[in-house]
C-alpha cells in the first residue's frame, strides 16, 4: 500500500495512447535517426565530426512521439538547438573552468530560448555538449553550430515532416478548426475559449507544453462526450420529424415562404428529383439574400420582417438563388451529441436527416435535441427518486 502510494506520486499522469500510435512514433524515430546516420556516413570522408550527436535523439522523441507539442515545432528545434549551440561555444571560449562554462551555457540557453519562444528541452544537452564536449568539439568553434547541430536538426525536421504527414499527423502542427463557444452546448457547458485558456496559463506563470488551441479542442470534445453520456445514447431517428416539408431548387421563393408560414417552421430542405438534399433554405436566407422587388429599396430589415409575416407578393426568385448549398446532413443512427456538434459548427438550428443514399428522411431541430435531453434527465431523476 505504501509502495503503491509512493509510486503513484512518481508516475506521470499521461493518458495512454493506442499500440498503433506507439509503434508509429517508434518507427518514426528509428527512421529519423537512421537518416541522420546515413547522411553522416556519406559526408564522413570530408567532415571528420559525426553528424549524429546525442541531443538529436531527445529531439527525435519530441518530433515523432509528441509532434503537436509547441516544444517540437520547427522553430523550437532549429532555433533552440542552434541558439543553444552558439551559447555553449561562447561559454567554452570565454570561461576556462569547464564546470562553470557548462552551468553558464545551460542557464543562458534557457533564458534565451524562453525569450525567443523556441524552448526545446534537448537544446539544454546541446549547450552542454558545446561547452564540455572535449577537444574535437572545441576545435570546431562556431562551426559546431552549423555542423552537426543545425544540419542534423534540419535533417530530423525534414524527416519528421514527411513521416508525420504520411502517417496522418499534421506537422508542423496545424491548428484545427474549433467549435465556436459563444453558445454553450445544450445541457450545459463551460463555454471556455482559447483566450480563456491562454489567460489561465499566463496566470500560472509556467510553461505548459500544449497549444491552447489543442486544449480548447479537447475541452470541446469532452463536452460532446459528456453530452453523449447524459443523452443516454439517443440517436437522430428517435427525435427527428419524419414528415418534413421540402422544396426543389426550382421552387419559387413565394411558394417556399408560404410553406414556411403554413407549417410554422424556419427552414426547408432543398431536394432534387430523387429527394437527395442539395441545400437548405432558411428564413435568414430569405431576409438577407432574396429580391423583394423595387418597393423594398431602402425599406430595411423591419419591412422585410413584416413582409415575411404578411405578404409574399414582392418576393422574387427561386430557392436555388438564395439557399445555402453546403448543407451538413446526418444519418438516422447519428447520436444527438454529434448533431449538437454539427449545429455548433454550422450555426444552423435545423439538420436534415438522410439515408445511406443521401435521400431526405427527416429533420432534427435544436428544440428536438433539448426536449430529448430533458426527457433523459427526467427519467434519471425518476429512477434515483
Amino acid at each position: 500500500m505504501i509502495f503503491s502510494r509512493f509510486w503513484s506520486r512518481l508516475h506521470p499522469a499521461l493518458v495512454s495512447v493506442s499500440p498503433a500510435e506507439r509503434l508509429r512514433a517508434a518507427i518514426g524515430a528509428l527512421l529519423g535517426i537512421l537518416a541522420i546516420a546515413g547522411l553522416g556516413f556519406l559526408t564522413a570522408a570530408h567532415l571528420h565530426v559525426p553528424l549524429l550527436i546525442a541531443p538529436l535523439g531527445a529531439s527525435a522523441v519530441l518530433l515523432f512521439a509528441v509532434p503537436a507539442s509547441p516544444l517540437a515545432q520547427p522553430w523550437a528545434v532549429l532555433g533552440g538547438n542552434g541558439i543553444a549551440a552558439a551559447i555553449g561555444v561562447t561559454s567554452a571560449l570565454f570561461v576556462p573552468q569547464e564546470a562553470l562554462a557548462a552551468a553558464l551555457a545551460l542557464g543562458a540557453a534557457i533564458l534565451a530560448l524562453l525569450s525567443l519562444k523556441c524552448l526545446h528541452p534537448p537544446s539544454g544537452a546541446v549547450a552542454l555538449t558545446a561547452a564540455i564536449g572535449g577537444p574535437a568539439i572545441h576545435d570546431l568553434g562556431y562551426l559546431f553550430v552549423l555542423w552537426p547541430v543545425l544540419s542534423g536538426s534540419l535533417a530530423l525536421v525534414l524527416v519528421a515532416t514527411l513521416y508525420n504527414r504520411l502517417t496522418g499527423k499534421p506537422y508542423p502542427h496545424a491548428i484545427q478548426p474549433h467549435l465556436p463557444t459563444a453558445t454553450p452546448l445544450p445541457g450545459g457547458g463551460l463555454g471556455v475559449t482559447v483566450h480563456d485558456l491562454a489567460s489561465a496559463i499566463r496566470e500560472r506563470d509556467e510553461i505548459v507544453p500544449v497549444d491552447p488551441n489543442d486544449l480548447e479542442e479537447v475541452l470541446q470534445r469532452a463536452e460532446i462526450l459528456a453530452f453523449a453520456r447524459r443523452s443516454g445514447g439517443v440517436v437522430a431517428a428517435a427525435v427527428m420529424a419524419q414528415k418534413v416539408a421540402s422544396v426543389a431548387p426550382s421552387t419559387s421563393l413565394r411558394v417556399a415562404l408560404r410553406l414556411l408560414r403554413s407549417n410554422g417552421i424556419k427552414a426547408l430542405p432543398v431536394v432534387d428529383a430523387e429527394r437527395r438534399v442539395v441545400g437548405i433554405l432558411t428564413q435568414t436566407d430569405l431576409l438577407d439574400k432574396a429580391d423583394w422587388g423595387p418597393s423594398a429599396t431602402g425599406s430595411g430589415l423591419g419591412w422585410r420582417l413584416r413582409s415575411i409575416n404578411n405578404s409574399d407578393r414582392p418576393l422574387r426568385g427561386k430557392a436555388r438563388d438564395v439557399m445555402t448549398p453546403s448543407v451538413r446532413t446526418v444519418l438516422a443512427n447519428t447520436p444527438i451529441a454529434r448533431i449538437v456538434q454539427v449545429m455548433a459548427e454550422t450555426g444552423h438550428h435545423h439538420v436534415p436527416v438522410v439515408d445511406a443514399e443521401s435521400r431526405l428522411v427527416g429533420m432534427v431541430t435544436q428544440s428536438d435535441v433539448v426536449a430529448a435531453l430533458f426527457r433523459v434527465n427526467a427519467a434519471e431523476l425518476a429512477l434515483s427518486a
